[in-house]
């Protein structure tokens, strides 16, 4: 069983927890309103709801499912701001299902990951979602290395990591026959899949069991509901008015929310202590030219630097055939912003003003500089993952696409690496629950991570 929530009184009073440790189509509103996609029984005028979920990523959208198939006499709504649903850190990652073998033995991170990764080979098989148990090699190029590769061997074994075994230079030929290194661990469980289209199926299961999907509604507000002098039903009996940036409005009972890049300043309109702050991290990718994606089989990783949430730059194929290098990890001026040039003052003073990020960049100054370094300049990358493949050269890589990852930071310069969910009090905070936190590999954990919400919800709001 996952362990519940544990709640801690915050600042300003507010209850706090942590834990430690095809697609469907759209009907009904035309674009740049409101749409209410395909599915449910309630019609779509309707705009009051049980319970609802802000945001329509994976994390959002496998809660959604959860809740409608335990609770399915309930209305259940989920709101997303774009005019599709996973477009952002869902639709933008190297889909990667992990093992679980990076994370601190009998964490919840740990837990989550190796039962998500389960689960989510065994839903896809269910619903003939292709996917590719290709494997990964964690691979040590320095000697240096070796005693962090054999440490981080030990914490998978501790975490349940099926199949993993330490192999020499000879067994790394056999499975990498273009890579380099002195000692690997080969994880035969790791796999690759389009999560996207992970989330898209759990989005039409959500519908098929009843659930309604409203796209376009981007949310400006969350309050209690001021009853009318008449008392109206809908005041007493849906009484969380959600209003979006157009005026309009959605009622209900409860919210959950799952926000990702804005899962702080969505926390704040209910009242909720802004900390942890969102920081957005772009990670840019560099493609392997058709060519030369038969000098990658599988993934091959470096060793992580425990100093850091991020895992290093690694080659990645993917579903369509394509070899992903990368990502790097540079800070984003903008929370969407997917180019080097996106920039947003409000987000940038956010940063600096309201998170601990100076803080953190002093703290690791080599390394943020490091990474700019290698952004700017493809050279020093191809530097870098020629320690792996020396084969590669500048003239077989192209620059790709880019991902931004919501990595919460405390206000000391902490990196928030485990999840976090909020709770207020009064009349609106007990009826909400902020998924303040979903780190990497929330997007492998995602259906074990949908269990442990729902049964939050159920146990928080009595349903």
């Amino acid at each position: 069983m996952v362990p519940a929530l544990r709640y801690l009184v915050g600042a300003c009073g507010r209850a706090r927890g942590s834990f430690a440790g095809g697609s469907p189509g759209a009907c009904g509103f035309a674009s740049g309103r409101p749409r209410r996609l395909c599915g449910g029984s309630r019609s779509a005028s309707s705009s009051s709801f049980d319970i609802v979920i802000v945001g329509g990523g994976i994390v959002g959208l496998a809660s959604a499912r959860a809740l409608i198939l335990r609770h399915p006499s309930l209305s259940i709504g989920v709101l997303e701001k774009e005019k599709d649903l996973a477009v952002h850190q869902t639709g933008h990652n190297s889909g990667v299902i992990h093992s679980g073998i990076y994370y601190k033995p009998e964490s919840l991170k740990a837990k989550l990951c190796v039962q998500g990764a389960a689960l989510l080979y065994e839903y896809c098989q269910q619903k003939g979602i292709s996917y590719k148990q290709c494997g990964k090699l964690i691979v040590a190029v320095e000697q240096e290395e070796i005693p962090r590769l054999q440490a981080l061997y030990e914490k998978g074994l501790q975490n349940g990591v099926q199949g993993l075994r330490l192999i020499q230079q000879e067994d790394i030929k056999k499975k990498e026959p273009y890579c380099r290194g002195l000692m690997a661990i080969d994880c035969p469980h790791t796999g690759i899949v389009d999560y996207r289209q992970v989330a898209l199926s759990f989005a039409q299961d959500f519908q098929e069991a009843g659930g309604s999907v409203l796209t376009n509604f981007e949310v400006k507000d969350i309050e209690m509901a001021k009853e009318s002098p008449s008392r109206s039903i809908d005041g007493m009996q849906y009484p969380i008015v959600i209003k979006n940036t157009k005026g309009e409005e959605i009622r209900c009972q409860y919210v959950v929310t799952c926000a990702g890049l804005y899962s702080d300043r969505i926390s704040e309109l209910s009242g909720c202590t802004p900390d942890p702050r969102i920081v957005p991290f772009r990670g840019d990718y560099l493609l392997l030219k058709p060519e030369k994606c038969y000098l990658v089989k599988g993934n091959i990783y470096p060793v992580p630097d425990s100093r850091f949430p991020f895992l290093g730059v690694h080659f990645t194929p993917r579903m369509d055939g394509s070899i992903w290098l990368g990502p790097n990890a540079v800070l984003a001026f903008k929370r969407e912003g997917y180019r080097p040039f996106d920039f947003s003052a409000t987000d940038v003073m956010d940063i600096i003003i309201n998170s601990g990020l100076i803080k953190l960049a002093s703290q690791n100054f080599s390394y943020g500089v490091t990474e700019m370094y290698k952004a700017c300049f493809l050279g020093a990358t191809v530097k870098y993952l020629q320690k792996f493949i020396p084969e590669i050269t500048i003239s077989d890589i192209l620059r790709g696409p880019a991902g931004v990852r919501a990595q919460a930071l405390d206000r000391d310069g902490n990196l928030v690496e485990d999840f976090v969910f909020d709770a207020g009090v009064g009349d609106i905070g007990n009826r909400i629950l902020h998924v303040r936190n979903a780190p990497s590999p929330a997007a492998t954990s995602s259906i074990a991570i949908s269990g442990m919400i729902a049964d939050e919800v159920q146990q928080r709001f009595e349903l």
